[in-house]
Formats: structure tokens, sequence, C-alpha cells
């Protein structure tokens, strides 16, 4: 009974873990492509003073639509921002993390 109920514990915790995989991805990603000009955490604000922390992302744009952007390719109307274009997976990574983050 007891090592019934520790694979049943050893299941539910690798689930979450697993679940958590494509959020933890996405921050990478967003770390490393973004962290210099944006605040990419659920605190703190933007190196660049002008640049919106992503936690407050969802405000101004729809994160659904958010994706599909990165897939195609992220163009901004301002020049110091370079264009992005993440992968499938690595959007849909992104997106679960900017959803995580959201105030």
């Amino acid at each position: 009974m007891m090592k019934a109920v520790l694979i049943v514990c050893g299941l539910v915790l690798a689930g979450a873990a697993l679940a958590q995989q494509p959020a933890l991805r996405g921050q990478a990603l967003l770390e490393d492509n973004c962290a210099t000009c944006h605040a990419v955490g659920k605190t703190g604000s933007s190196p660049l003073a002008t640049a919106a922390p992503f936690r407050t992302l969802s405000r101004s744009f729809d994160l659904d639509k958010f994706q599909i952007e990165l897939q195609r390719g992220l163009l901004t109307g301002h020049p110091d921002m370079p264009e992005f274009k993440f992968s499938d997976d690595d959007a849909r990574a992104a997106a679960a993390y900017l959803r995580s983050i959201q105030e």
C-alpha cells in the first residue's frame, strides 16, 4: 500500500515538472534574447527604461496572438529592437512563460 502511494506521488510530481518544462524553457529563451532591454521576470525594472516589462505584456498584447507573431517573425516600429523569429516550440514555450508571469 505504501509503495503504491509513493509511486502515485512520484507520478504526480513528475507530471507537474513536465508541465512546467515549456515555461522554464521559455524563461531561458527570453532571458537570453530579451533581458538586455526588458525585465523578463515577475519583478524588477527593465534595463532600458522605455522597454516594457514582460509581466505587463498582456495589458497591450493578446498572448495567443503574440505567440503567432513570434513564429512569423516579430517586427517592431523602433530600430533598437531586432527582429525575432522563434520556432513553433520556442514560441509556445515563450508564451507559456509569459502567461505564467502576468500581473
